[in-house]
């Protein structure tokens, strides 16, 4: 594991640690985090750290032609049961992201540093945003990363303030990102809910082929 200065450059993910961290510090610019998901690598990190930079492996990943969508879910896309846009509210999304709380999980890895660092990316139409509306209100959403010229989508994070919400929002996305011809959705780790989806565990190597 390596400590980076502002700008020294990443080291060979094969150095990462058994649980996948591969660095600490450096700096949270907009070139630094494109050159990171480029590679394969994220930042993960909460309030009272040093910034962390991680490269897991495993590597949790939807293929988009293997989601699946349960009957329940069918239903509701069938009915419209939620309004989904793209890129109308990345702040508020972000912003909801950090506040939602989760299981097991205390303060937020969303800091002040990284919402500037995301939004400037949104700017740039690298970070994006799914809104998922009830009402004429937000009630779930997700953001991540679009490196479109590898044809991956990097998903950060999620949140749902109604049952199915993000999930709806989720399933919308890989649809349209399939469309568009989206090879694959990094997930980065495991979780239950990700697995029912359809995601997957492949290997680091297997990964980081996608983003050659």
């Amino acid at each position: 594991m390596q400590i980076l200065k502002p700008y020294d450059p990443f080291p060979n993910v094969a150095y990462a640690s058994d649980d996948g961290l591969l660095a600490i510090g450096g700096s949270l610019t907009e070139d630094r985090l494109i050159e990171a998901y480029s590679k394969g690598i994220f930042p993960w990190y909460d309030d009272s750290q040093p910034i962390l930079w991680w490269c897991p492996d495993p590597r949790m990943v939807l293929f988009p032609q293997k989601l699946k969508v349960s009957k329940s879910m069918k239903q509701l896309l069938k009915k419209e049961a939620f309004k989904v846009t793209y890129n109308e509210a990345f702040e508020t999304i972000i912003d909801n992201c950090a506040k939602i709380s989760r299981k097991g999980q205390q303060g937020t890895w969303i800091t002040p540093e990284m919402k500037q660092a995301y939004s400037g990316l949104h700017q740039k139409g690298i970070a994006q945003s799914v809104e998922v509306w009830e009402n004429g209100e937000i009630v779930g959403g997700l953001y991540g990363i679009y490196l479109k010229h590898k044809k991956v989508f990097c998903g950060e994070s999620m949140f749902a303030k109604v049952s199915n919400a993000s999930k709806y929002g989720f399933i919308s996305l890989v649809r349209k990102l399939q469309e568009n011809g989206v090879q694959l959705i990094d997930c980065q780790v495991y979780t239950h809910h990700l697995e029912s989806l359809g995601a997957e565990e492949i290997s680091r190597n297997e990964f980081l082929n996608f983003l050659k």
